[in-house]
């Protein structure tokens, strides 16, 4: 059992002044197979743990200068140093400076004259215990090192769950309303051409009637100003038109809903990302247009580039999207309560809250999404956090802090992207997404830096 712990690395430091005390313990400490330092004061043996950490102390207690106590007690309040087992070295008997010494943090005491055998026996056992500590340290730390990498594992897959779960239940709703609507307006739509014809027919006949008939009977001309006859010859048409614009703009939204969800898109397919923006944008109209008090319209500057079609899984990708813009809505009506709250705080979110969308190809294998806002912004010492699963800065059950982190999942893990946030609190948030046109690309870094939006 010794031979484990009398190896040649562990270090033995002998803090004695008397020079025949220190040939005496140098002698057996060495023959015993221990690396023996020496230190002739306490002021020599702190100087000398700045540098080397020996495995274990010898102190003498009384010395010239600073004692072995003070020497001991500086010792244990250093980070560095406070870890080595001490075992005093004195010639007193009185138990209480023995009882002092241990509660500066000593293991053990020898007492003078020094036996060589009691020395090693000693020595031995708290090297023993230092070595069995270290390695129940060790142990525990591989131990919540599994743990930790488990905990990880498991929050993935819950992540993997919730992603999952969110995008069939937001796409399996989207895809019914935009079924359930697309029928009736299809039917609106398919009828207001042959009623559009029928009203200009009827209108012809009245025009025919009123030239040929010019002397209408009387109930006949309290009918015409009761129902105010030119009024409705005038604006028949125009509400046909506005009819007909209003049912193509349903069809478009429906149109737009169905491009969102890609329920018959579960495979990797080139797509349009600009169609996924904007079909994103077209569900949040009712936030970006929130007619309430203390609520200004947040405006969207889309500054879109010329983008390459991109293998993606688009209703993932459209997902993230959605992550991105509703954040960035949620940080501007931020603002917003926050002006209200305290007037003038927040004066320029209030006055033109707004959300700038940009895309380029800065290389022929990739593209990059800016997801900026003039919001709130987010504290420093929270930015490297946003990613992090189940982190959150909105209030108890506004927020379950997974948007992000799933955003990233499906950027990084699924399509071999990349996702950055930058920031500034007081001045807004910007969100930068790397895709790669197909997903060969995405097994290497692209070569070309993005650069931030303005």
């Amino acid at each position: 059992m010794q031979s484990e712990v009398t190896t040649p690395q562990q270090t033995i430091l002998v803090v004695d002044d008397t020079p025949t005390n220190i040939q005496v313990l140098f002698d057996v400490l060495n023959a015993s197979g221990y690396r023996v330092a020496i230190a002739k004061s306490g002021e020599s043996a702190l100087s000398r743990l700045e540098n080397h950490r020996p495995d274990l102390i010898l102190l003498d207690v009384m010395m010239p200068g600073i004692d072995g106590f003070e020497t001991c007690r500086r010792m244990k309040a250093s980070e560095q140093t406070r870890d080595i087992p001490i075992i005093f070295m004195t010639a007193l008997s009185d138990t209480v400076d023995k009882v002092k010494g241990l509660r500066l943090g000593a293991v053990d005491y020898i007492t003078k004259p020094i036996q060589h055998e009691e020395v090693l026996a000693r020595i031995n056992v708290h090297l023993q215990l230092r070595y069995l500590h270290q390695t129940l340290e060790a142990k525990v730390a591989e131990r919540t090192a599994e743990l930790t990498k488990a905990l990880q594992s498991l929050q993935q897959a819950q992540l993997s769950l919730v992603q999952n779960e969110k995008m069939s239940s937001l796409g399996q709703l989207v895809a019914g309303v935009a079924h359930e609507i697309n029928n009736p307006v299809n039917f609106i739509y398919g009828n207001l051409g042959p009623a559009e014809a029928y009203a200009r027919d009827l209108l012809k006949l009245v025009q025919c009637y009123q030239t040929h008939v010019p002397e209408t009977p009387q109930a006949v001309r309290e009918l015409i100003e009761a129902i105010d006859l030119e009024f409705l010859q005038q604006d028949m048409p125009q509400l046909l038109r506005s009819m007909k614009i209003g049912a193509e703009r349903i069809r478009q939204i429906v149109l737009s809903l169905r491009n969102f969800s890609r329920l018959d898109e579960a495979e990797v397919k080139a797509v349009d990302l600009h169609e996924g923006l904007d079909s994103t944008l077209l569900i949040l109209q009712h936030r970006l247009k929130r007619h309430e008090p203390g609520f200004s319209e947040i405006q969207v500057i889309k500054d879109y580039g010329s983008l390459p079609v991109v293998e993606c899984y688009a209703s993932q990708v459209n997902q993230v999207f959605m992550n991105l813009l509703t954040n960035a809505i949620d940080a501007l009506e931020d603002g917003m309560t926050r002006t209200a709250e305290t007037p003038g705080a927040f004066n320029r979110v209030k006055a033109s809250p707004t959300i700038r969308i940009q895309t380029r190809s800065p290389e022929p294998d990739w593209v990059t999404i800016h997801i900026s806002d003039n919001g709130v912004g987010i504290p420093p010492q929270l930015l490297p956090k946003v990613f992090d699963p189940f982190f959150t800065t909105k209030p108890m059950g506004q927020g379950t802090g997974l948007g992000l982190s799933i955003s990233r999942q499906i950027i990084a893990e699924k399509h071999g992207g990349f996702i950055d946030c930058r920031s500034q609190t007081g001045r807004g948030t910007e969100f930068i997404i790397r895709l790669p046109v197909n997903q060969k690309v995405s097994l290497r870094e692209p070569r070309a830096a993005v650069a931030t939006s303005q």
